[in-house]
Protein backbone atom coordinates (compact mmCIF):
# COMPACT_ATOMS: atom_id res chain seq x y z
CA UNK A 1 0.00 0.00 0.00
CA UNK A 2 1.57 3.75 -0.75
CA UNK A 3 0.29 6.57 0.80
CA UNK A 4 0.67 9.93 -1.27
CA UNK A 5 0.23 13.91 0.36
CA UNK A 6 -0.28 16.79 -0.64
CA UNK A 7 -1.79 20.45 0.05
CA UNK A 8 -4.28 21.99 -2.16
CA UNK A 9 -6.29 24.66 -2.68
CA UNK A 10 -10.06 24.18 -2.80
CA UNK A 11 -12.88 25.43 -4.32
CA UNK A 12 -16.92 25.94 -3.23
CA UNK A 13 -18.69 25.07 -6.26
CA UNK A 14 -21.63 22.65 -5.66
CA UNK A 15 -22.68 21.58 -2.06
CA UNK A 16 -21.42 18.45 -0.59
CA UNK A 17 -18.85 18.21 -3.84
CA UNK A 18 -15.11 18.34 -3.25
CA UNK A 19 -12.94 19.90 -5.79
CA UNK A 20 -9.32 20.73 -5.01
CA UNK A 21 -5.81 21.46 -6.89
CA UNK A 22 -2.65 20.56 -6.30
CA UNK A 23 0.68 20.24 -8.16
CA UNK A 24 2.37 16.34 -9.07
CA UNK A 25 5.42 15.13 -10.26
CA UNK A 26 4.01 13.01 -13.57
CA UNK A 27 5.19 9.74 -11.87
CA UNK A 28 2.90 10.24 -8.54
CA UNK A 29 -0.29 10.98 -10.97
CA UNK A 30 0.58 7.75 -12.54
CA UNK A 31 0.58 5.84 -9.10
CA UNK A 32 -2.56 6.98 -8.34
CA UNK A 33 -4.35 7.23 -11.13
CA UNK A 34 -5.03 5.50 -15.07
CA UNK A 35 -6.36 6.61 -17.72
CA UNK A 36 -9.38 3.83 -18.40
CA UNK A 37 -9.85 3.96 -22.54
CA UNK A 38 -13.04 3.16 -24.12
CA UNK A 39 -13.17 -0.58 -25.32
CA UNK A 40 -15.69 -3.27 -25.24
CA UNK A 41 -15.52 -6.58 -23.39
CA UNK A 42 -15.56 -10.05 -25.34
CA UNK A 43 -19.91 -9.50 -24.90
CA UNK A 44 -19.58 -6.44 -26.42
CA UNK A 45 -20.45 -4.37 -23.09
CA UNK A 46 -18.27 -1.29 -23.05
CA UNK A 47 -15.85 -0.36 -20.92
CA UNK A 48 -13.87 2.44 -19.83
CA UNK A 49 -14.47 6.09 -21.34
CA UNK A 50 -10.77 7.85 -22.79
CA UNK A 51 -10.51 8.05 -26.20
CA UNK A 52 -7.42 6.60 -27.91
CA UNK A 53 -4.20 8.08 -27.96
CA UNK A 54 -3.55 10.75 -30.73
CA UNK A 55 0.12 9.51 -31.18
CA UNK A 56 1.01 12.90 -33.37
CA UNK A 57 -0.33 14.98 -30.55
CA UNK A 58 1.73 13.21 -28.03
CA UNK A 59 4.88 13.71 -29.99
CA UNK A 60 3.70 17.88 -30.34
CA UNK A 61 3.49 17.88 -26.99
CA UNK A 62 6.68 15.72 -25.98
CA UNK A 63 8.77 17.87 -28.52
CA UNK A 64 7.60 20.79 -26.89
CA UNK A 65 8.24 19.62 -23.16
CA UNK A 66 12.32 18.46 -23.88
CA UNK A 67 12.75 22.62 -24.08
CA UNK A 68 14.31 23.55 -20.53
CA UNK A 69 11.63 26.90 -20.86
CA UNK A 70 8.84 24.45 -21.26
CA UNK A 71 5.95 25.33 -18.94
CA UNK A 72 2.44 23.12 -18.78
CA UNK A 73 0.18 25.76 -16.84
CA UNK A 74 -3.04 24.17 -17.86
CA UNK A 75 -4.47 21.24 -15.00
CA UNK A 76 -4.98 17.48 -15.40
CA UNK A 77 -8.29 16.67 -14.67
CA UNK A 78 -8.34 13.57 -12.39
CA UNK A 79 -11.40 12.00 -10.61
CA UNK A 80 -11.42 9.76 -7.59
CA UNK A 81 -14.17 7.15 -6.62
CA UNK A 82 -13.05 6.62 -3.02
CA UNK A 83 -9.20 6.65 -1.48
CA UNK A 84 -8.79 10.10 -0.44
CA UNK A 85 -9.02 12.36 2.90
CA UNK A 86 -9.53 15.66 2.74
CA UNK A 87 -8.94 17.62 5.59
CA UNK A 88 -9.46 21.09 6.21
CA UNK A 89 -6.64 23.44 6.80
CA UNK A 90 -8.86 26.73 6.81
CA UNK A 91 -9.19 29.53 4.23
CA UNK A 92 -9.81 27.07 1.46
CA UNK A 93 -6.52 25.47 2.13
CA UNK A 94 -6.61 21.62 2.75
CA UNK A 95 -4.34 18.22 3.07
CA UNK A 96 -5.30 15.57 0.54
CA UNK A 97 -4.71 12.04 1.34
CA UNK A 98 -4.29 9.28 -1.70
CA UNK A 99 -4.11 5.90 -0.60
CA UNK A 100 -3.52 3.15 -2.93
CA UNK A 101 -3.79 -0.22 -1.85
CA UNK A 102 -4.62 -2.72 -4.68
CA UNK A 103 -6.44 -0.67 -7.49
CA UNK A 104 -5.88 2.94 -8.91
CA UNK A 105 -8.51 5.13 -7.16
CA UNK A 106 -7.94 8.08 -9.82
CA UNK A 107 -9.13 8.01 -13.34
CA UNK A 108 -7.85 10.88 -15.25
CA UNK A 109 -10.71 13.10 -17.20
CA UNK A 110 -9.56 15.64 -19.27
CA UNK A 111 -5.44 15.38 -20.11
CA UNK A 112 -4.38 12.23 -21.21
CA UNK A 113 -2.32 13.25 -23.82
CA UNK A 114 -0.23 15.50 -21.44
CA UNK A 115 0.16 13.10 -19.04
CA UNK A 116 1.24 10.34 -21.91
CA UNK A 117 3.45 12.80 -23.12
CA UNK A 118 5.34 13.36 -19.98
CA UNK A 119 5.92 9.73 -19.46
CA UNK A 120 8.00 9.71 -22.09
CA UNK A 121 10.48 12.04 -20.64
CA UNK A 122 13.07 12.62 -17.93
CA UNK A 123 12.09 15.78 -16.08
CA UNK A 124 13.22 15.17 -12.58
CA UNK A 125 11.50 17.92 -9.92
CA UNK A 126 9.33 18.48 -12.97
CA UNK A 127 5.53 19.08 -11.76
CA UNK A 128 1.90 19.21 -12.86
CA UNK A 129 -1.14 21.16 -11.59
CA UNK A 130 -4.17 18.40 -11.20
CA UNK A 131 -7.53 19.27 -10.43
CA UNK A 132 -9.80 16.76 -8.86
CA UNK A 133 -12.78 15.91 -8.16
CA UNK A 134 -14.53 12.89 -6.13
CA UNK A 135 -17.14 10.71 -6.94
CA UNK A 136 -19.29 8.99 -5.14
CA UNK A 137 -19.16 5.73 -7.76
CA UNK A 138 -18.24 4.98 -11.38
CA UNK A 139 -21.43 6.45 -12.89
CA UNK A 140 -21.12 9.55 -11.59
CA UNK A 141 -17.41 9.38 -12.71
CA UNK A 142 -18.76 8.94 -16.48
CA UNK A 143 -21.51 11.66 -15.97
CA UNK A 144 -18.92 14.00 -15.28
CA UNK A 145 -16.65 12.98 -18.44
CA UNK A 146 -19.72 13.35 -20.63
CA UNK A 147 -20.71 16.87 -19.15
CA UNK A 148 -17.29 17.90 -18.91
CA UNK A 149 -16.44 17.07 -22.32
CA UNK A 150 -19.13 17.48 -23.89
CA UNK A 151 -18.46 21.47 -24.34
CA UNK A 152 -14.31 20.38 -25.45
CA UNK A 153 -13.09 19.12 -28.63
CA UNK A 154 -13.89 15.32 -28.08
CA UNK A 155 -15.02 13.00 -30.99
CA UNK A 156 -18.97 13.03 -30.59
CA UNK A 157 -19.28 9.70 -31.39
CA UNK A 158 -17.30 8.82 -27.51
CA UNK A 159 -19.97 11.11 -26.13
CA UNK A 160 -22.68 9.55 -28.11
CA UNK A 161 -21.36 5.77 -27.39
CA UNK A 162 -21.03 6.31 -23.57
CA UNK A 163 -24.47 7.40 -23.33
CA UNK A 164 -26.34 4.47 -22.66
CA UNK A 165 -24.42 3.43 -19.89
CA UNK A 166 -24.56 6.77 -17.88
CA UNK A 167 -27.53 7.82 -15.42
CA UNK A 168 -27.92 11.38 -14.02
CA UNK A 169 -27.81 13.49 -17.42
CA UNK A 170 -29.75 16.38 -18.60
CA UNK A 171 -33.22 15.97 -20.33
CA UNK A 172 -31.56 16.86 -23.87
CA UNK A 173 -29.22 13.77 -23.67
CA UNK A 174 -32.62 11.12 -23.20
CA UNK A 175 -33.80 10.82 -27.01
CA UNK A 176 -30.15 10.43 -28.12
CA UNK A 177 -29.46 8.00 -24.99
CA UNK A 178 -32.25 5.73 -26.04
CA UNK A 179 -31.10 5.96 -29.90
CA UNK A 180 -27.00 5.20 -28.30
CA UNK A 181 -28.28 2.29 -26.89
CA UNK A 182 -30.29 0.52 -29.82
CA UNK A 183 -27.38 0.99 -32.12
CA UNK A 184 -25.51 -0.19 -29.28
CA UNK A 185 -27.15 -3.29 -29.70
CA UNK A 186 -27.59 -3.57 -33.06
CA UNK A 187 -23.76 -3.20 -33.40
CA UNK A 188 -22.41 -5.58 -30.54
CA UNK A 189 -25.26 -8.25 -30.32
CA UNK A 190 -24.40 -11.47 -32.62
CA UNK A 191 -27.04 -12.19 -35.16
CA UNK A 192 -27.65 -8.92 -35.41
CA UNK A 193 -28.48 -7.95 -39.11
CA UNK A 194 -25.85 -4.89 -38.36
CA UNK A 195 -23.66 -6.42 -36.41
CA UNK A 196 -20.36 -5.03 -36.19
CA UNK A 197 -21.31 -2.96 -39.12
CA UNK A 198 -21.68 0.42 -37.53
CA UNK A 199 -18.59 2.35 -37.24
CA UNK A 200 -17.98 3.55 -33.28
CA UNK A 201 -15.24 4.92 -31.13
CA UNK A 202 -14.91 1.36 -30.15
CA UNK A 203 -15.24 -0.25 -33.84
CA UNK A 204 -13.25 2.28 -36.05
CA UNK A 205 -13.71 -0.81 -38.80
CA UNK A 206 -17.29 0.19 -38.98
CA UNK A 207 -18.88 1.30 -42.06
CA UNK A 208 -21.85 2.71 -41.46
CA UNK A 209 -22.22 6.19 -39.83
CA UNK A 210 -23.17 5.68 -35.86
CA UNK A 211 -24.54 9.09 -35.56
CA UNK A 212 -26.73 8.44 -38.72
CA UNK A 213 -28.58 5.05 -37.24
CA UNK A 214 -29.36 7.31 -33.87
CA UNK A 215 -31.01 9.87 -36.14
CA UNK A 216 -33.16 7.07 -37.55
CA UNK A 217 -33.69 5.77 -34.41
CA UNK A 218 -34.48 9.36 -32.89
CA UNK A 219 -36.78 10.04 -35.92
CA UNK A 220 -39.13 6.70 -35.13
CA UNK A 221 -38.80 7.43 -31.26
CA UNK A 222 -40.02 10.99 -31.86
CA UNK A 223 -42.81 10.62 -34.55
CA UNK A 224 -42.58 7.33 -35.49
CA UNK A 225 -43.18 3.10 -34.62
CA UNK A 226 -40.75 3.68 -31.66
CA UNK A 227 -42.82 6.07 -30.43
CA UNK A 228 -45.80 4.09 -30.50
CA UNK A 229 -43.59 0.85 -28.67
CA UNK A 230 -42.87 3.33 -25.48
CA UNK A 231 -46.44 2.24 -24.42
CA UNK A 232 -45.03 -1.33 -23.71
CA UNK A 233 -43.07 -2.13 -21.20
CA UNK A 234 -40.72 -4.28 -23.32
CA UNK A 235 -40.06 -1.14 -25.98
CA UNK A 236 -36.62 -0.86 -25.90
CA UNK A 237 -36.50 -5.30 -27.26
CA UNK A 238 -39.45 -3.94 -29.65
CA UNK A 239 -37.20 -1.10 -30.89
CA UNK A 240 -34.54 -3.11 -31.30
CA UNK A 241 -36.03 -6.06 -33.27
CA UNK A 242 -37.84 -3.17 -35.41
CA UNK A 243 -35.17 -2.01 -36.57
CA UNK A 244 -33.23 -5.17 -36.99
CA UNK A 245 -35.88 -6.51 -38.89
CA UNK A 246 -35.56 -3.44 -41.38
CA UNK A 247 -32.36 -3.71 -42.41
CA UNK A 248 -32.42 -7.72 -42.85
CA UNK A 249 -35.29 -7.25 -45.33
CA UNK A 250 -32.77 -4.56 -46.29
CA UNK A 251 -30.10 -7.20 -47.24
CA UNK A 252 -31.97 -9.54 -48.93
CA UNK A 253 -33.74 -6.67 -51.22
CA UNK A 254 -30.65 -4.89 -52.12
CA UNK A 255 -28.14 -7.83 -51.77
CA UNK A 256 -25.09 -6.66 -54.16
CA UNK A 257 -26.01 -3.06 -53.15
CA UNK A 258 -25.80 -3.50 -49.84
CA UNK A 259 -23.76 -6.31 -48.71
CA UNK A 260 -19.82 -5.76 -48.86
CA UNK A 261 -20.33 -1.87 -50.12
CA UNK A 262 -19.40 1.22 -48.47
CA UNK A 263 -20.63 4.86 -48.38
CA UNK A 264 -18.16 5.61 -51.36
CA UNK A 265 -19.92 2.59 -53.60
CA UNK A 266 -23.13 2.25 -52.43
CA UNK A 267 -25.75 5.52 -51.44
CA UNK A 268 -27.98 3.23 -49.29
CA UNK A 269 -24.68 2.51 -46.69
CA UNK A 270 -24.60 6.32 -46.99
CA UNK A 271 -25.49 8.67 -44.16
CA UNK A 272 -28.46 10.05 -46.75
CA UNK A 273 -29.31 7.01 -47.70
CA UNK A 274 -30.03 5.51 -44.24
CA UNK A 275 -31.83 8.76 -42.58
CA UNK A 276 -34.13 8.33 -45.87
CA UNK A 277 -34.88 4.99 -46.02
CA UNK A 278 -35.85 5.14 -42.02
CA UNK A 279 -38.84 7.46 -43.31
CA UNK A 280 -39.33 4.40 -45.71
CA UNK A 281 -39.26 1.76 -42.66
CA UNK A 282 -41.96 3.73 -40.69
CA UNK A 283 -44.00 4.39 -43.97
CA UNK A 284 -44.28 0.34 -44.54
CA UNK A 285 -45.13 0.36 -40.71
CA UNK A 286 -47.85 3.12 -40.31
CA UNK A 287 -49.39 1.96 -44.34
CA UNK A 288 -48.57 -1.95 -44.29
CA UNK A 289 -48.03 -2.63 -40.65
CA UNK A 290 -44.44 -4.06 -41.43
CA UNK A 291 -42.97 -5.39 -38.47
CA UNK A 292 -41.12 -8.42 -39.65
CA UNK A 293 -38.65 -8.93 -42.28
CA UNK A 294 -40.63 -10.78 -44.34
CA UNK A 295 -43.22 -8.23 -44.38
CA UNK A 296 -40.78 -5.15 -44.95
CA UNK A 297 -39.51 -7.61 -47.83
CA UNK A 298 -42.57 -7.04 -49.57
CA UNK A 299 -42.70 -3.80 -49.69
CA UNK A 300 -38.90 -2.94 -50.38
CA UNK A 301 -39.11 -5.39 -53.28
CA UNK A 302 -41.78 -2.61 -54.84
CA UNK A 303 -39.31 0.00 -54.23
CA UNK A 304 -36.50 -1.74 -55.36
CA UNK A 305 -36.50 -0.88 -59.18
CA UNK A 306 -37.03 2.98 -58.42
CA UNK A 307 -33.64 3.08 -56.87
CA UNK A 308 -30.28 3.81 -58.08
CA UNK A 309 -28.09 3.44 -54.93
CA UNK A 310 -24.82 1.91 -57.17
CA UNK A 311 -25.36 3.39 -60.74
CA UNK A 312 -27.71 5.11 -62.91
CA UNK A 313 -29.64 8.35 -62.11
CA UNK A 314 -31.84 9.84 -59.37
CA UNK A 315 -34.37 11.75 -60.84
CA UNK A 316 -35.48 13.42 -57.71
CA UNK A 317 -37.89 16.00 -59.36
CA UNK A 318 -38.60 17.05 -62.45
CA UNK A 319 -35.97 19.19 -62.74
CA UNK A 320 -33.53 17.41 -60.55
CA UNK A 321 -31.81 14.62 -61.95
CA UNK A 322 -28.44 13.56 -60.75
CA UNK A 323 -25.65 10.51 -60.82
CA UNK A 324 -26.30 7.75 -58.29
CA UNK A 325 -23.72 8.95 -56.44
CA UNK A 326 -24.57 13.13 -56.41
CA UNK A 327 -26.83 12.79 -53.08
CA UNK A 328 -25.06 14.37 -50.25
CA UNK A 329 -24.85 13.84 -46.36
CA UNK A 330 -26.81 17.36 -46.35
CA UNK A 331 -30.33 18.12 -44.95
CA UNK A 332 -31.38 19.27 -48.34
CA UNK A 333 -30.24 16.40 -49.98
CA UNK A 334 -31.66 14.09 -47.17
CA UNK A 335 -35.04 15.58 -47.84
CA UNK A 336 -34.97 15.60 -51.46
CA UNK A 337 -34.19 11.59 -51.31
CA UNK A 338 -36.99 10.80 -48.16
CA UNK A 339 -39.68 12.59 -50.51
CA UNK A 340 -38.59 10.54 -53.77
CA UNK A 341 -38.74 7.18 -52.03
CA UNK A 342 -41.87 7.81 -50.15
CA UNK A 343 -43.54 9.08 -53.56
CA UNK A 344 -41.76 6.41 -54.94
CA UNK A 345 -43.19 3.93 -52.58
CA UNK A 346 -46.89 5.41 -52.82
CA UNK A 347 -46.88 5.02 -56.46
CA UNK A 348 -45.54 1.19 -56.23
CA UNK A 349 -47.99 0.09 -53.23
CA UNK A 350 -51.00 1.38 -55.77
CA UNK A 351 -49.84 -0.22 -58.88
CA UNK A 352 -51.04 -3.89 -57.80
CA UNK A 353 -54.26 -2.50 -56.07
CA UNK A 354 -54.76 -0.61 -59.18
CA UNK A 355 -54.38 -4.04 -61.37
CA UNK A 356 -56.85 -5.66 -58.93
CA UNK A 357 -59.98 -3.02 -59.45
CA UNK A 358 -59.92 -3.29 -63.08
Amino acid sequence: MSIYRFKAIRASQAPERDVFTFAATPGQVWSFAEIERAGREEGGQLRGFQRHQIASHIKEIRDYLRRDDALLPNALLVAFIGGVKVKDKGDGVVDIEIKVDGGKPGFVVDGQQRLSALSGIAKPGFQVFVSALICKDYNELRQQFVLINNIRPLPKTLIYELLPNVGGLPERFTARKFAARIVDRLNFTRGSALYGEIRQHTNPKGLLSDTAMQKLVMNSTSDGAIREFIKDGEFEDRAYKFVNAFFEAVAVVFGCEWIGMSPKTSRLRHGAGIVAMGFVMEFLYSKEGATTRAEFEGGLKLLKEFTAWTSGQWRLAPYDERPWNGIQNTPSDIGLLTNYLLRSMKRALRKPREATNS
